[in-house]
This record gives C-alpha cells, sequence and structure tokens, in this order.
C-alpha cells in the first residue's frame, strides 16, 4: 500500500514512484529488474523507518487524522471474529459515530464500543466525522452495562476530534451524557481495554477512555484540545504552522509524552510508514496486545479490579516537591 500525501512523505512518493515506473517498463519490455530493484525497494524501506521515527508533534497530528488509517471496523474485521454490532441508545435514536456490539478475541467473547470516522466524504457525513452526539455515548454506556451483566470485558477504541458541539446535541445533553459514563466506567465491575487508534481529543474520547489499562497506536494523539483549538485560544491564531507546531509540542499529545507522564500504560508499534500502509499488520499487533491485558486482567475480582482503576486515575497529576 502506498503513501498517502503528506508534505513530509514527498520524498517517499518520489521514491515510490520511481519503483513503480520501474516496474511497469520491466513488464512491457519481459525484462528481469530484480537486481536494480532490489536496492531501490531497501532504499525505501530505510527511508521509511528515518521519516517516521523523526516526526514532530504536529506531523504524528497529520499522521493520526489520515483517512487511510484503520478505523474501528477495520480492526473488528481483521482482528476479531462473529462480530455482532448493536444499535441505539433506547431513548433517541442509532449514532453512526459510536458503533459496538459483541465480537470474539480467540475465542474469548468481548463487548467492542468504539469511534467511527469515514474513509472517504460520503462515509464521513454519514457518521458525523467521527464526533458523536450524546446518543451515541448513551449507546455506549448501554452496551456496557450489557457487557457487565454478562462480565464480558469491554474494548473501546478512541479516535474522535471530540464530540459534536451542535446545538441539537447540547439541547439533548452532551456534557451529562459524557460524564455519565466517565462515572460509570470508574465503576464497571468487568476490565476495560482502551486503545487510541488515531485522534482522541477532548471530553469526546475520555468519554471511552476510563479504563483498567489504556494503549496507544504510536502515531496517534490523545489531548484535552485540538491544536488548532489550543493555538486560537493561546496565541489566536489556529490557522498558522508555526503557532499549531508549538501547540502540537507544549500539549505533550504523543504517545511517547502520554507514556513518560503515566496517562497511558503501553505504546503499540505501528509498522515503518503507519498503520495506513499496513492495516494487517497493525491489526495483528493490536490483537495481541488485547489478548495480553485481557488475561491480565481477567485474574483480578471485581471489587479489586474497580480498586485499582480508581487508584490509577487519582495518581494521575501527581508531583513530588
Amino acid at each position: 500500500m502506498g503513501t498517502s500525501a503528506m508534505e513530509f512523505e514527498k520524498p517517499l512518493i518520489e521514491l515510490e514512484r520511481q519503483i513503480d515506473d520501474i516496474k511497469r517498463s520491466s513488464l512491457e519490455r519481459s525484462v528481469d529488474i530484480s537486481a536494480e530493484l532490489a536496492p531501490l525497494e531497501q532504499k525505501l524501506k530505510a527511508l521509511r523507518v528515518e521519516v517516521y521515527q523523526n516526526l514532530t508533534p504536529l506531523q504524528r497530528v497529520q499522521v493520526a487524522r489520515n483517512p487511510r488509517r484503520p478505523f474501528t471496523l477495520d480492526y473488528v474485521r481483521l482482528a476479531f471474529t462473529d462480530w455482532i454490532e448493536l444499535h441505539g441508545d433506547r431513548a433517541f435514536r442509532d449514532d453512526p459515530a459510536i458503533v459496538g456490539g459483541w465480537a470474539r478475541l480467540d475465542g474469548e467473547t468481548v463487548m467492542i464500543i468504539g469511534q467511527q470516522r469515514g474513509h472517504d466524504t460520503k462515509e464521513n457525513l454519514h457518521r458525523n466525522f467521527g464526533m458523536p452526539h450524546p446518543e451515541g455515548y448513551r449507546k455506549a454506556l448501554r452496551l456496557m452495562k450489557l457487557a457487565e451483566k454478562f462480565h464480558v470485558p469491554v474494548l473501546t477504541f478512541i479516535d474522535t476530534p471530540g464530540a459534536w458541539a451542535g446545538i441539537g446535541a447540547e439541547e439533548r445533553g452532551q456534557s451529562e451524557a459524557i460524564a455519565r459514563n466517565l462515572l460509570e466506567m470508574s465503576q464497571l465491575t468487568v476490565p476495560i481495554i482502551a486503545t487510541v487508534i488515531g485522534e482522541g481529543g477532548s471530553g469526546g474520547a475520555l468519554a471511552l477512555g476510563v479504563a483498567d489499562r489504556v494503549m496507544m497506536l504510536s502515531n496517534s494523539v490523545y489531548s484535552v484540545i485540538t491544536v488548532e483549538g489550543c493555538a486560537a485560544i493561546l496565541w489566536n491564531d489556529g490557522k498558522s504552522l508555526e503557532m499549531r507546531e508549538k501547540a502540537a509540542t507544549a500539549l505533550k499529545i504523543t504517545a511517547q509524552d502520554l507514556i513518560d507522564h503515566h496517562i497511558v500504560d503501553e505504546v503499540i508499534a505501528e509498522p515503518p510508514g503507519g498503520a495506513h500502509a499496513d492495516h494487517e499488520s497493525t491489526a495483528t499487533s493490536l490483537h495481541d496486545a488485547l489478548i495480553k491485558h485481557v488475561d491480565e486482567l481477567r485474574r483480578l475480582k471485581p471489587d479489586k479490579l474497580v480498586r485499582r482503576r480508581r487508584e490509577k486515575y487519582l495518581r494521575m497529576g501527581e508531583t513530588d516537591e
């Protein structure tokens, strides 16, 4: 799979184009070009590693927002079996920005809940660009309580710029729906594992993020606000590259930043070129990490699980004088 047209990937795109041209020419002339092709492919592989090891925080934001990255339903297809989607909050309507349902992870039944964006404009409009309404969070809560009833682990996938802030969402109690999820997730008696697979923005992300284990893909980001919003508030300039880069750096939004600050528990390495370059490999890494954490958390009694989850969040932000 080729890389996308982000500015910092232009050297990769040019080299890929050269390789494609050589391959096309060899087919037309029926000539063996393996000796010529091998060093170029090796160079491309090395360049991918180099580029992605040295991304700035703002560049990681761009990667996290890439529409070619795998989304929740892609991981459902690649890493799980026996998917049965469940719909609706039993109060207003179904929100396509959050998907959820039963699935099996290596034979064990789990409840999957995740934000879903679109790979194209039509799907993004249907999914509201991954920005849930309050009924989406109420659907998520309904499914969490259903999982608790049947003693099934909850796996959440975070990928949203933030909760929808439209008038209708506010009228239907967006802030209450998010706050209710925070409260209920803190008390849920089954294992919860949250994974940031793309952009985790604000309370809209945190509403699925109170968990026993929080993981991030290596090119995902997790923040209290978008870099544009932060730059606009602090420096009255949310558009310039300089201010967006400054905000991205100050916010400490990358996976490594959040590991260092003990906000997340594990970083799942993406393949060279990012998750959008190899969906299958990324899904395999996620699958293996989920199995490990589910096995560990299954050994804990419900009361200990809840107590450790509470202690985990109370420790965040502690400093030594």
